[in-house]
């Protein structure tokens, strides 16, 4: 049973501590550049987590139960994956698509009447109430069976981090399954420290993604320029760090050459 417990230990505070690997940091700081309150940033966090422990645990299982080995070339594609992913994360900031597509999706679930206006140092979606007087997005009444959290965020929002999370778990299901294979030798157990592991990186995301978005949040109330620096910012470092990333995975791992050499981390 002691035994039993230190594993759930382990597993809970490596997960926090995975979290805060650096390409994990640099997509959410790109994704939560723009939001304006640390509880939506939290939540971004958690979906980003439970995007990557679906796919870790999935992956990772897979390599546990079924004695899987993932080939060299394949592994890099995945880390070459997360290195894409940052670079278009940037581009999408950089450019104000990423913008624009927010305020579209957040127009139409509001309805017609709902439009936009630079406020406050960002684009602000409203519609108006009978009086004339403005109604923000984190005001509107949305009929529906969806929870509340979801209404607020909108799919897109929902789906953008949940996806970048399965990505980023894809890159790192088997350094992880293999450390727990050398460690664990039930699988059933080695299954549940997976899981685990998962919850501790959705709680240790939620915490990073949360003080990542105060600044963002703060200067987009008090600092319209500043915060516009900071979003550009983390623009460029996501595009920066995204083709450091290629490099490291395409040249110096070998995965555009003849002889790819991978070590799963």
């Amino acid at each position: 049973m002691t035994a039993l417990f230190a594993i759930i230990g382990l597993g809970f505070f490596l997960g926090m501590r995975h979290a805060t690997d650096p390409d994990h940091v640099v997509a959410v700081t790109t994704i939560v550049s723009r939001e304006r309150t640390m509880l939506h940033a939290a939540l971004i966090g958690a979906l980003w987590g439970l995007g990557h422990t679906l796919t870790i645990l999935t992956v990772g299982s897979a390599i546990i139960l079924f004695k899987l080995t993932i080939p060299p070339r394949l592994g890099l594609s995945m880390e070459l994956c997360v290195g894409l992913m940052l670079i278009l994360l940037g581009i999408l900031n950089l450019t104000g698509v990423l913008r624009r597509a927010i305020e579209w999706a957040t127009i139409r679930r509001i309805g017609s009447g709902a439009h936009s206006h630079f406020l406050l140092g960002s684009w602000m979606v409203h519609t108006h109430d009978e009086d004339g007087d403005p109604v923000f997005m984190d005001s509107v009444s949305i009929m529906g069976w969806t929870p509340r959290w979801w209404r607020q965020l909108g799919l897109f929002h929902v789906l953008r981090p949940l996806v970048v999370g399965i990505v980023h778990g894809l890159a790192g299901s088997a350094a992880v399954a293999l450390l727990v294979l050398t460690a664990i030798s039930r699988p059933s157990w080695a299954v549940g420290y997976l899981l685990i592991f998962g919850l501790g990186t959705v709680a240790g995301m939620m915490l990073i993604t949360a003080a990542i978005a105060l600044p963002f949040a703060y200067s987009m109330r008090h600092f319209a320029r500043l915060n516009r620096g900071l979003v550009t910012a983390s623009g460029f470092l996501s595009v920066a760090f995204g083709f450091f990333l290629c490099y490291q995975t395409g040249f110096v791992g070998g995965l555009f050459t003849a002889h790819p050499n991978w070590i799963p981390r």
